[in-house]
């Protein structure tokens, strides 16, 4: 018999999490499998999985693929009728499968993503409820992050894509519309996927009451050089490869626009771009992001070329496009200044 929900696990020297996360996935009684792709770990992680979790599905890489790719291996093996990704940094609260399969099964064709709640390990710090929210150059945070858990977003309504932390995804859409860009790496794949689902004519639903708790950026670091490359780069390569053309002149403005931001959050040390100076320096935050657009346009051909297929697939209008970003939108200070 083929599982419900085949959960995906990307995993790179994260023996530190994985008692914790696979303890807490085979506590739960829904129809599941897990499928772990290991991006050449070094730690002892494959065989403390082979040997403590022999039902688990072990993929192993020889070197770190990307987030996107591993995730892209895990789903080709994948029997499930959804697909759930799932950060090794995580732990599910108990009954959390149960609820996302009830809350799936319950929904119509249309519905081909489902959000969920991701606090922190306090269990009071909000990491995303209900998804992804967006600002109009393409960057996305979490919804009510950082915010108090207050039940505020717990509403059970149409929200805009899910965190790829643990983000639900109907298997069938996945095979229409494609998976993860691995050229991507990490970072921006799960709203680059969200978009070309909702251009797809795909909807999310929020499932508040199915909650994970997740140690944020526990495997990669929160403010590091490569991180901050790839955000920048894969920034740039989403809204060129998703956005209508009636919002592309307008771009550069919110982009810089938001650097203003991002400026400022620097020499107040606010937001992630103030952490990396604390951490590193403002020199070396320039040369990244110098180093960033280069790799960018270096990878124009490649990102228009994907863009003639994401019109393909399009079924939104271009002022249904607009609304979701008045609907599911982000000030440029809330991208630049919240962590």
């Amino acid at each position: 018999m083929k599982p419900l929900i085949s959960i995906i696990i990307v995993n790179w020297n994260g023996m530190r999490f994985l008692p914790e996360c696979l303890g807490s996935i085979f506590r739960e009684t829904a129809s599941f499998e897990v499928v772990l792709v290991d991006n050449g770990s070094e730690d002892g992680s494959v065989e403390y999985v082979k040997k403590d979790f022999p039902k688990v599905t072990v993929i192993e890489e020889r070197e770190n693929l990307g987030f996107a790719k591993g995730n892209n291996i895990g789903i080709a093996a994948a029997k499930g009728k959804y697909i759930l990704t799932l950060n090794n940094d995580t732990v599910l609260e108990e009954g959390f499968l149960e609820r996302l399969e009830r809350a799936a099964e319950a929904s119509d064709e249309g519905t081909g993503m489902w959000a969920v709640k991701i606090l922190s390990f306090d269990k009071k710090t909000i990491d995303s409820v209900g998804g992804l929210l967006i600002y109009r150059d393409g960057l996305a945070k979490g919804r009510g992050r950082l915010e108090k858990d207050t039940g505020r977003y717990d509403t059970p309504k149409e929200v805009f894509m899910p965190s790829a932390c643990a983000g639900l995804y109907r298997k069938s859409m996945l095979d229409a519309i494609g998976a993860f860009d691995e050229d991507f790496f990490a970072y921006c794949e799960d709203t680059d996927l969200g978009l070309r689902a909702r251009l797809a004519g795909y909807r999310t639903v929020n499932v508040p009451e199915a909650i994970v708790y997740h140690h944020y950026s526990g495997t990669t670091g929160r403010y590091t050089p490569r991180k901050a490359f790839l955000v920048g780069r894969n920034q740039i390569w989403l809204a060129l490869k998703n956005l209508p053309c009636a919002m592309l002149p307008a771009l550069p403005l919110y982009m810089a626009w938001r650097y203003l931001v991002q400026i400022y959050g620097v020499l107040a040390g606010k937001g992630a771009g103030g952490r990396f100076a604390e951490d590193f320096s403002k020199a070396r935050l320039a040369m990244i992001l110098l180093r960033s657009y280069s790799s960018a346009f270096a990878g124009l051909p490649a990102v228009l070329k994907k863009r003639r297929q994401v019109q393909g697939l399009k079924k939104a209008s271009d002022s249904e496009i607009a609304g979701w970003f008045k609907k599911f939108g982000l000030s440029a200070s809330a991208v630049a200044l919240i962590d």
